[in-house]
This record gives structure tokens, C-alpha cells and sequence, in this order.
């Protein structure tokens, strides 16, 4: 397919001029400013002709723009009216015969609740650093037919949401996001592809949807274990679970029914433990 002509650093800072824009940290903007980031993304990403994709926070259309031709069709989700506004004036003049594929829905990407056009099927992303981890995990709760999902997110927050059981680094957002997909690292990005320069490097995670572990629980209830089993990462999970199953002898039962010893701890246990877990006290009869 045709490649359309991408922004360069001096374009971003006249569009950022026109708007009056001064990047925030609210909305976590920075806006990506090297046209090689963005081709390796979508590249990285896999996505085709055959997929509709969501994007989060386009900014300035850095991204948008090295996607629209590769893909049939992006939906841009922008929380900034001004930037929304803009994006399909910018497609429009340096991609004009991809413009058509392209819609833009104004608004918080954690409050979308549909999409207009087809089902998405993939999430390819520059990320605000600060709703990272939440938009991931509810785009992938929300649109089902979200298969794959490529973004660019704070270093950190790459090597949490890629990380494995028995890491000092695994986590919530390391069990949940596998709830989900298989989570892998995909690459690191440095900092002075941004303008503004963040002060921390960036890295890309892809994961790719799977079947969720077997549970006799609904994915709240996991949910739900794994938050109190990560609140006292420190305490055994008998300890720590004893709040979430109502006392200690009952998370002691839950556990042992579930094959995990009570004197384990959150970060040793794969996304299917807790699945166990929660599936052994949904089956437990209310105490007396």
C-alpha cells in the first residue's frame, strides 16, 4: 500500500503552535517526533489490510498516519477536543486518499463503551504513561474481538506487564493482562524520540488474545483474589487472603483445595493458581 508522508519534528512543533498546544501532564502528552518509531510499530504490530484498528490518544496523527495505509481502517479515541478537531485536517493534507478510513471519536478512552464502524480487531498505541496499564486491560475487557494489541508504554510498565511468576517485578497488571493475552516484550524506545523529552525510556509490549484460564469463578471474583493477594505482597497468602475469603482458616481451605500451599506468596502463582483459588471459594458453602 501507498505510504503516506509521516510528521517530522519541525511539523509537530508548527501543529503544536497552531493549536496554541503545550503538552500536559494530565493527559500525559508526548507526542513521538521520529517517522522510524512509528513505522516500526506498525510494523512490530503485524497489522494488516484485513484489520480495524484502535488507536489511543493520537496526538498530533504521528502514528495515525504511518497506520492509515497499512490497515482498512483506524478509529482514533482523543481525549483533547482540540487534537481530535485537527487529526482528520492533518490525515487529510499529507494522506488525502487515506482520509476516508479514518474516524475519530472525542473523548476518555477509559469511559468508551463502543466504537463506531466494525469491530475492532487490534490496539496499536503510543500511550499516555499514566492510563497505560487500565486502557489496555479494559480494551481488552470491552471489545472481545480485540485479537492483538501492539503499545508503546513507560519502560517500567512494559517490563510489569511482560513479567512471569516469581519476579520481584510480577504484579497485578502482570496476572490480570494474562488473564487476557500472552504478554511479551517487544522492544525499548528511547527517550528522545519525544517531544517533550520524557524522563524515562519507553518500550513496546504486544499481547496476543487467549482463552482465559478454566474457572468455575467469574473473572471479577479472580480479579478480586488477586488485588487482596498483592495488597500485602509480603504475607503469605493465607495471610493475605484472609480478608478476601473471610478469615484465614477459609483462604488456608481455598488454597489447599485449589493445590497451593497457604504459605506461598502472590508473586509465585500463575494467572490458571488464581483461577483456582477463586473457582475453590466460589464452590465453598457460605460460612454459618
Amino acid at each position: 500500500m501507498h505510504e503516506a508522508s509521516l510528521l517530522g519534528a519541525s511539523q509537530i512543533r508548527e501543529l503544536a503552535a497552531e493549536l496554541d498546544l503545550r503538552p500536559t501532564k494530565q493527559w500525559g502528552q508526548n507526542f513521538v517526533v521520529d517517522a522510524n518509531t512509528v513505522r516500526r510499530i506498525v510494523r512490530v504490530s503485524g497489522v494488516g489490510p484485513q484489520d480495524t484498528v484502535v488507536e489511543v490518544g493520537p496526538g498530533l496523527g504521528s502514528l495515525t498516519l504511518a497506520l492509515l495505509p497499512q490497515v482498512a481502517a483506524v478509529v482514533a479515541v482523543e481525549v483533547d477536543p482540540r487534537l481530535a478537531q485537527r487529526l482528520p485536517l492533518t490525515v487529510a493534507d499529507l494522506a488525502p486518499e487515506a482520509a476516508s478510513r479514518l474516524t475519530v471519536v472525542t473523548g476518555d478512552a477509559l469511559a468508551v463503551q463502543g466504537l463506531p464502524g466494525p469491530a475492532p480487531t487490534a490496539l496499536v498505541a503510543n500511550l499516555p504513561y499514566n492510563v497505560s496499564v487500565p486502557v489496555v486491560l479494559r480494551f481488552l475487557e470491552v471489545f472481545p474481538s480485540i485479537e492483538r494489541i501492539l503499545v508503546m508504554v513507560q519502560l517500567e510498565v512494559a517490563e510489569r506487564l511482560a513479567a512471569e511468576p516469581g519476579s520481584k517485578i510480577y504484579g497485578v497488571p502482570s496476572v490480570k493482562a494474562a488473564w487476557y493475552a500472552q504478554v511479551s516484550l517487544a522492544g525499548t524506545v528511547s527517550r528522545s524520540v519525544f517531544w517533550p523529552v520524557p524522563n524515562v525510556d519507553s518500550g513496546l509490549v504486544a499481547l496476543t488474545r487467549r482463552e482465559p484460564p478454566s474457572a468455575q469463578a467469574s473473572r471479577e471474583e479472580v480479579f478480586a483474589c488477586v488485588d487482596a493477594a498483592f495488597a500485602q505482597r509480603r504475607k503469605t497468602l493465607r495471610a493475605a487472603l484472609a480478608g478476601w475469603a473471610g478469615s484465614a482458616a477459609r483462604a488456608e481451605e481455598c488454597l489447599r483445595a485449589a493445590g497451593v500451599s497457604p504459605q506461598a506468596r502472590g508473586e509465585q502463582l500463575d494467572v490458571a493458581a488464581f483461577a483456582r483459588i477463586a473457582s475453590a471459594r466460589h464452590a465453598l458453602p457460605a460460612p454459618a
